[in-house]
């Protein structure tokens, strides 16, 4: 059973999309998971309503998160042979594993700006 479009994005289905955007994860993609986090497979078109993105919007939002293992997508044929198939996301990693990533990504860019500044004194001698 699916969420219905307006349970999708709650008030804290939003504080995770602005924290996300806080981190540098694009708003597309930020919106993404909040509305996946929901725990349930939901359809492109559901995103599409909760939050106000296009149809290829969501297929570009995707893309990385595919990417990184963290949805399993599936297609479904309508009952007639017509148009495109419904496209159905699930997100198959727990938020807290996809927070984690992004953690240890902003830590391992912060200790390289460090080497970086650290080499630029040397370089100086500041």
């Amino acid at each position: 059973m699916q969420k219905e479009n307006a349970d999708i994005l709650d008030e804290q289905s939003k504080e995770i999309i602005e924290l996300l955007q806080n981190l540098g994860v694009s708003r597309t993609e930020a919106i993404s998971i909040a509305c996946l986090s929901c725990g349930k497979e939901i359809t492109s078109h559901d995103i599409e309503q909760a939050s106000g993105m296009r149809q290829p919007e969501v297929s570009v939002a995707m893309r990385p998160l595919r990417e990184r293992g963290w949805i399993e997508e599936r297609n479904e044929k309508k009952n007639s042979d017509k148009g495109r198939p419904v496209k159905y996301y699930k997100l198959i990693v727990p938020l807290r594993d996809i927070i984690e990533t992004f953690e240890e990504e902003i830590r391992q860019r912060n200790k390289e700006m460090e080497e970086t500044l650290r080499h630029l004194k040397d370089l100086k001698k500041l």
